[in-house]
């Protein structure tokens, strides 16, 4: 991701993108500032890890695929020791659910040396053990692309805010790269996974997920991965799992409408 990083500290020595205001992170704290996130949550993986997660779908939580790896070993984490705390906030969740199955994108490799092509594919999808049907939980949409300058907004958890979302109201795309973004968001460890979020028609629509934290000239950015293909892929996957299950066995069970399990996409 060098590359990409080089590129983008000349682009924005040239160019007004740099002089673009970030807001400061807000811890929401209160259940009146969480209730337009609680499809937001925290994922916990085995005893000690965490990352965020997002609902898209009432069975469905998108994160960053190298969650599911242990850092050290490159081991995958089994499904039944994640969790997802819809809505973590001081000590509780709006729900708590177990993870039936994990699908990472198929063109993601935990342990290749390329970053750029990692964190391209770093994303992954997670199906609950029961649906989420709360009417104070909705699932968020997720597709359109943006471009470089676009206004952002990502609600997170991290390493000393792991016990409440926090919201950062505005960054910025500072760079793109096929799908790749070079954000002024700020997150950190256990930010991965974390929505990145668009207003599209008075609403918060996810455009990418937080894969990794970076510097440039000793300024902090994060790296996103732009969710439009590579989620249609993820579906693809799924799709083809519950197809492929054993007659008489546990299958996948689709709601109505266009995609598997309810998800929503609105249009690039």
């Amino acid at each position: 991701m060098r590359l990409v990083l080089t590129l983008c500290a000349a682009m924005l020595a040239a160019t007004p993108l740099a002089a673009q205001e970030s807001s400061a992170l807000q811890e929401l704290s209160t259940l009146e500032a969480t209730k337009d996130w609680q499809g937001v949550g925290r994922l916990n993986i085995g005893k000690s890890g965490f990352c965020t997660g997002t609902l898209i779908a009432p069975d469905l939580v998108l994160t960053a695929a190298h969650c599911l790896f242990d850092a050290k070993s490159g081991a995958r984490a089994e499904d039944k020791s994640i969790e997802f705390l819809a809505g973590w906030q001081g000590g509780r969740a709006s729900a708590y659910r177990g993870v039936r199955q994990t699908i990472v994108h198929d063109s993601y490799e935990f342990r290749s040396s390329e970053q750029e092509e990692r964190v391209g594919a770093d994303i992954a999808l997670l199906q609950l053990d029961q649906p989420i049907r709360h009417p104070s939980i909705r699932p968020f949409d997720a597709g359109p692309r943006v471009g470089r300058g676009h206004a952002l907004k990502v609600v997170s958890y991290a390493r000393n805010r792991a016990n409440a979302p926090s919201l950062q109201d505005t960054c910025h795309v500072l760079a793109k790269d096929q799908g790749l973004y070079v954000t002024s968001c700020d997150v950190d460890f256990g930010s991965s996974g974390a929505p990145v979020f668009i207003e599209e028609d008075g609403r918060a629509v996810i455009s990418s997920i937080v894969s990794a934290k970076a510097e440039w000239n000793t300024r902090p950015v994060s790296l996103t991965v732009g969710v439009a293909g590579p989620l249609s892929d993820l579906m693809g996957q799924l799709t083809t799992r519950a197809a492929a299950a054993p007659s008489g066995g546990k299958k996948l069970v689709f709601q109505s409408g266009l995609q598997p399990s309810g998800a929503r996409f609105v249009k690039p």
